[in-house]
Parts: C-alpha cells; sequence; structure tokens
C-alpha cells in the first residue's frame, strides 16, 4: 500500500465523470461568481479542463489521489504550458486517509557553477533582465524527479500507465480555447531573441488561433522517454542530453552533473492553528505555509466575523499582518539545507501577540518596519495548482511554477519543453526586488546547489483531524494573501467556498508599500477612507487562480477559480 489507503478496486465500477465548465474570462469581479462541483467522491481540481479530466480518468481506473496528481501533473505540462511543466519544479502535501501528513519538495535549484553575485555587472548593480530572461535564469528542473518520488512511495497504478494520457495529447493534439491561443501568441514579442519559440505558439507556419489543435511530437517523444525509463531519462539519460546541450550551446550554467545530483526530498509539513482548524503548509525552501500561518496567527487576536468582510476594518487588521509577515520573509527565510530558518518562532503566539501590540488604528508605514526600497511590481503570475481526493480520503496539494509565464523563454528544442526563470526567486542583491517585487536578505541569496525561496502554498485545513479544504493557487507573492484570505471567508464569515473565491481580492507585501486590490474590491467611498488612514491604493489585474476541494459531511465540493480557465470533475465511488 505504500502509506496510502487505496480503494478495492474490485469494487470500482464504470462511473460518471462529472465536469463543470466554468467561466473563461481571464479577469474576474465580483459578479462573476464560481460554482461548485459536488459528489461524495473522488474531486481534481484544477487549472485545465483536459488535465482535471484526466485525473478522473485515473481514479475511475481504480488509482489513488497520488496517482491522479502525477498524471495531471504531466496533463498540465502539455495543455497549460505557460505554467504546467517538466522544466520547473514545486511542492506537493500529501494526507493519507489513515492520516499521516507528507510534504514533498520539488523546488528548482541553482547549478553548481552559480555564484552570489553572478546577477550584478561590475559597479556592483543587477544587470536588468539577466534573472528573469534567456539561458542564465534557468535552475536546476525539479518537477520530474518530485513526481517519481510520490509515485515511488505512494503510487498504486504503473508509471508508464499514468504519463499515457499526457503523451497522448502531445502525440494526437487537443483544441485550443481562445484563451490559451493568446497566451502562445503573446510568446511572438521574445521570438526574434528565441526563434524556437516559433515552433512553439505557431501551426503549419501560422499563428495558432481558437480552434486549432495543438500537437507536440518533441514533447510526445520526452514523455514516452520518461514514462519508459522513469525520472533517470530525465536527470541521466536522454533528456538530460538535451538540456545539457541547450545550455552548451546558449552558453547557461546546468550540466549533466547538476542534473544528475538534483535530487527532490520528503520534508515536514509546517503546522499550525486557526481557530480551532489544524492548518498543514509548505516548508522552507517555501516562506508561504510559514507567512500565511504568522498571518492568521495575528489575525486570530481580532474578531474578525464582527467586522465583515472587505470592510475598512477587516481589511486594515488584514493588511498589518500582512505586512509585518512579508517583513520576516524578506529579512529570515530561505533554504533549510543553507540556513537556520526560525520557523517555529514566526508562528506562536507569543510572537504574534506582540506584532499585534504594534498596530494601530492607522497604516504603518513599511519604512519604520525595516529599511525602504523603491520597488515596483511586474505581474509574472504564472504558477498552477492542483487539488485532488479520492474514494478512501487520501489527499493531494500540489502547486508547479516556471516563475513567470513560458519561463525563460528557453526552449529544449529537441525535447519540446520550455524551462524556468526560477533563479529570480533569489535574493539577487540585498534589497534588490524579483519580478513579484519582493525583496530579501542573506538567507536567500544565490549558491551553488542552493534552492530559492518560493511564495507556494499548497495547503490542507483539518478540523477535528478529518479533511476540511484543500487549496492552492498561483500568483507569486500575493498566493500567501489569496490563501489567507480565502480561508478567512470561508472560517470567520462562514462564506461557502465559491462565494469565497469570487470575492475580489487585495494583497500587501510589506515593500512596495501599497495595497494591491483587484476592481471592484473597494467603493471610492473605502479608498477614500483608506487613504485617510495612510494607505497607498494601487488597482491591478487579477489575483490568483484558486483550485479549491471542501469537504462538510462526506461531501466533496470542488471550486475553480472563475479568473482561470480550470474545471472541476468527480469520480463517484462505488
Amino acid at each position: 500500500m505504500r502509506g496510502l489507503i487505496l480503494p478495492n478496486n474490485l469494487a470500482i465500477m464504470p462511473s460518471l465523470i462529472m465536469v463543470l465548465v466554468l467561466l473563461f474570462t481571464p479577469q474576474a469581479t465580483c459578479s462573476q461568481m464560481a460554482t461548485e462541483v459536488c459528489s461524495d467522491g473522488g474531486m481534481i481540481v484544477s487549472a485545465y479542463p483536459l488535465a482535471s479530466k484526466v485525473g478522473a480518468q485515473v481514479l475511475e481506473m481504480g488509482g489513488n489521489a497520488v496517482d491522479a496528481a502525477v498524471a495531471v501533473g504531466f496533463a498540465l505540462a502539455v495543455v497549460y504550458p505557460q505554467a504546467g511543466n517538466i522544466g520547473g519544479g514545486g511542492f506537493s502535501i500529501i494526507r493519507t486517509a489513515s492520516g499521516a501528513d507528507y510534504f514533498v519538495d520539488f523546488r528548482e535549484k541553482a547549478p553548481l557553477a552559480a555564484s552570489r553575485d553572478m546577477y550584478l555587472g561590475g559597479s556592483g548593480k543587477v544587470i536588468e533582465g539577466a534573472s528573469t530572461i534567456g539561458i542564465e535564469a534557468v535552475g536546476v528542473p525539479g518537477t520530474v524527479a518530485g513526481l517519481y518520488l510520490e509515485h515511488e512511495r505512494f503510487g498504486s497504478i504503473p508509471w508508464l500507465q499514468l504519463l499515457r494520457p499526457s503523451i497522448d495529447l502531445a502525440r494526437n493534439g487537443f483544441e485550443v480555447s481562445a484563451e490559451l491561443a493568446a497566451s502562445l501568441n503573446s510568446l511572438e514579442r521574445y521570438s526574434e531573441r528565441f526563434p524556437g519559440l516559433k515552433k512553439f505558439y505557431m501551426v503549419g507556419g501560422k499563428h495558432i488561433e481558437e480552434g486549432d489543435t495543438l500537437r507536440q511530437p518533441r514533447l510526445a517523444r520526452t514523455l514516452e522517454l520518461i514514462a519508459a525509463e522513469g525520472k533517470s531519462a530525465f536527470y541521466q539519460g536522454r533528456v538530460a542530453g538535451m538540456i545539457a546541450d541547450e545550455m552548451k550551446m546558449g552558453g547557461g550554467l546546468i550540466t549533466r552533473e547538476d542534473l544528475a545530483s538534483y535530487r527532490a526530498v520528503f520534508r515536514k509539513p509546517v503546522e499550525g492553528s486557526y481557530r480551532g482548524y489544524k492548518i498543514l503548509s509548505a516548508p522552507p525552501p517555501s516562506s508561504g505555509g510559514t507567512i500565511l500561518l504568522e498571518i492568521l496567527k495575528i489575525l486570530e487576536g481580532y474578531d474578525l466575523t464582527s467586522c465583515g468582510p472587505l470592510s475598512l476594518q477587516s481589511v486594515h487588521l488584514m493588511v498589518e499582518a500582512e505586512r509585518r509577515a512579508f517583513r520576516d520573509r524578506a529579512e529570515y527565510l530561505g533554504d533549510p539545507d543553507f540556513v537556520e530558518n526560525p520557523v517555529s518562532r514566526l508562528i506562536s503566539k507569543e510572537y504574534a501577540d506582540s506584532l499585534r501590540r504594534t498596530i494601530t488604528g492607522n497604516a504603518t508605514p513599511s519604512s519604520t518596519l525595516q529599511g525602504s526600497f523603491n520597488i515596483q511590481v511586474k505581474e509574472h503570475l504564472q504558477t498552477t495548482h492542483y487539488s485532488i481526493i479520492d474514494c478512501m480520503g487520501n489527499a493531494v496539494a500540489t502547486t508547479t511554477t516556471l516563475n513567470s509565464s513560458y519561463g525563460s523563454k528557453v526552449l529544449v528544442e529537441r525535447g519540446g519543453f520550455l524551462l524556468n526563470n526560477e533563479m529570480d526567486d533569489f535574493s539577487i542583491k540585498p534589497g534588490a526586488p524579483n519580478i513579484y517585487g519582493l525583496v530579501g536578505n542573506e538567507a536567500n541569496s544565490i549558491a551553488p546547489g542552493k534552492r530559492m525561496l518560493s511564495s507556494m502554498s499548497p495547503t490542507i485545513v483539518l478540523d477535528g483531524g478529518k479533511i476540511f479544504m484543500i487549496l492552492g493557487t498561483p500568483g507569486g507573492s500575493t498566493i500567501i494573501t489569496t490563501v489567507a484570505q480565502i480561508i478567512v471567508d470561508v472560517i470567520d464569515f462562514r462564506m461557502s467556498v465559491s462565494d469565497a473565491v469570487s470575492m475580489p481580492r487585495f494583497h500587501h507585501q510589506w515593500l512596495p508599500d501599497e495595497i494591491f486590490y483587484e476592481k471592484n474590491a473597494f467603493t471610492e467611498k473605502e479608498m477614500e477612507e483608506l487613504k485617510t488612514m495612510g494607505y497607498e491604493l494601487s488597482e491591478r489585474s487579477s489575483i490568483g487562480d484558486v483550485q479549491v476541494i471542501q469537504v462538510v459531511d462526506s461531501i466533496r465540493c470542488g471550486v475553480s477559480d472563475p479568473r482561470g480557465m480550470g474545471e472541476a470533475a468527480s469520480q463517484w465511488c462505488r
């Protein structure tokens, strides 16, 4: 059984896969309501409908939640290429039906030839774009190793069988939606520098359009190699050779040694509580779980229910909690194999009490907490999350990423897949912001073989030891605050998950010292009142793409964010 409780395959009968088709509008307002898919069976919620269907089919075959997670992960690499990947990395939280918890860290690593100041010019200034676009921005990928490790420990369906759906989707193709066509065609702006991208976003020499069939034969062959040979194909075999050759031709740092030495690892999830609910989330090298729990622990000292959602008071308290937690993120957190992370202190009640005493009735200038930098946030939010629960109650929350949309824009041409630009998630220079406007210190400085700090926050919420929610989202630094807002909306404001996901969102991250908000989050009067309290406000495009499952009285309800293209799919238990 390898740790998971598995369904009795003899009891599995052909069943209806119920699919919810959600809105395909890229931005959401509070008028765009998410819809729940509910059943007493397995549930998969992902950022693309075809991937959710693949996961439901695996459950239908008798697979468990981890089997489905592996299949969904590879399917997203085919049908959601802006974030789904085999050239990036991520994290998974696994909760078995028997109550055991595991965290799988397959975050990318700095190449062995990387150095602390590799993105600084002779004058010590950051070389613009060096860590975000091109071959020097690539970290050693971890996705294949992570999914393989999960399957090795918990899988029940043969590895080869789990990759067949993604191989078929890559070889035979799938119909492209309007949103995916627009996303792929956005790569044209990079095609002069990276001519190989034309093979990625053009069909028959023409720009791809809605309704076209996208076939990826090179990626199909790569997936066949991984299916047949396991992770060794990617890290030691022919795929490793493709990556190393691409690096050598382009002047990149990743070598065969980097790939052969990469390992995905198990870690202990970070654990905390919020109003009697147990929270399991991502430990370092993700900042996600630690900062999420720090925010919630500060908020636990307030009666948010009486304030109401999106009220002046609740927004003020949440922003001040976020401001203080993100300051600590910048100062203290990094790869636990390289630095000591004071996680237990940061998520403690005593520390939250001390921070709460510094919150007044007005905005706290971030400069009074620590430093002051001139920072502009750039919107690169292409990460993806999926949540899964099977009939027996095994659950998986997985977040994977290339970092920004289509990563470094470097295509491994012979392999048909893109590489990440995760090196930008290091602190390139103390106080220098990354593409999300996040700053860092020595704890997250570049070092050979080190994992860069992340904000990814795959999270499982327990109620009385039983699964209550499985959730996560993309969004760079907004991942943490989005997950926090969903939890507060459901627990404090007693919203349904569909209402919570549909609510307009806001975000603060210490620096820059601004509240970022979605359209319709605040009225004109509320914005004026917030400004009077000392806040600066900045409207921005949609925040997050939440994929969540809630379990109440054995009924599982899946919700995919209407801000994205996702879908929930269920599998009836027999």
